[in-house]
């Protein structure tokens, strides 16, 4: 039994192991290629909509999407990571950075995707995921990008939703990068993680549904 129980360990330490040193393969790649893209066709926005597993998930497959990478934003303290985040001290909430071509695809259409795959009605929650570090946000970087935000909550989320919209706007001070583990989380881990299964997965289907049009010619 205690072989047993050994090999186990070893098997999920090299597993945790490989899908960290993936990430991190993935996020410099990523970081390369958005390098040497001209300013003119790339555009980021940062999005709070709940575990940004989930909202990750969304964006890697939209077209005209370059690079999607989970963090945090929007907390008081000088640095961030899980564990703090998670307590719901810090004031931050886990983001996804999108970085995307604005000729491919308006910031407006990103923003239709953002209400239509999360509830931006309920405060500091998302189904069993609660808490301030879970709040429904946009993080814009100027004013053009709050405009487009503003007029998106008036003219998009609240013809969607019947309920208040309680999504915050908030400038972009700070974006940490989360943990390498968390990084291309459901690509890598998938229905592994019985959360991917129950949560992300439908999510994601529901969405290559409804927005077919958007998606990426694999």
């Amino acid at each position: 039994m205690k072989n047993k129980l050994f090999a186990l360990s070893l098997g999920f330490l090299f597993f945790a192991s490989a899908c960290q040193n993936q990430a991190r393969i993935n996020a410099q790649t990523k970081d390369m290629k958005t390098d040497k893209i001209a300013a003119t066709d790339k555009e980021s926005i940062t999005l709070a909509g709940g575990c940004f597993w989930c909202v990750e998930a969304i964006y890697q497959d939209v077209e005209g999407v370059y690079s999607t990478v989970s963090g945090y934003s929007g907390g008081s303290d000088i640095d961030a990571n899980y564990k703090a985040v998670c307590s719901g001290m810090t004031g931050h909430a886990e983001v996804v950075q999108v970085t995307f071509n604005p000729k491919v695809i308006a910031l407006e259409d990103i923003l239709r995707i953002f209400w239509s795959t999360h509830d931006p009605t309920t405060l500091n929650r998302q189904g069993a995921d609660v808490g301030p570090q879970y709040r429904s946000a946009i993080f814009y970087q100027d004013d053009r990008q709050k405009a487009i935000a503003e007029k998106s909550i008036k003219e998009v989320a609240s013809t969607l939703w019947d309920d208040p919209i309680v999504t915050t706007l908030e400038p972009l001070v700070d974006f940490y990068p989360a943990e390498d583990y968390h990084q291309d989380y459901y690509s890598l881990v998938g229905n592994r993680n019985s959360y991917c299964t129950f949560v992300i997965t439908p999510k994601v289907t529901k969405f290559r549904k409804e927005f077919a049009d958007k998606l990426k010619k694999h």
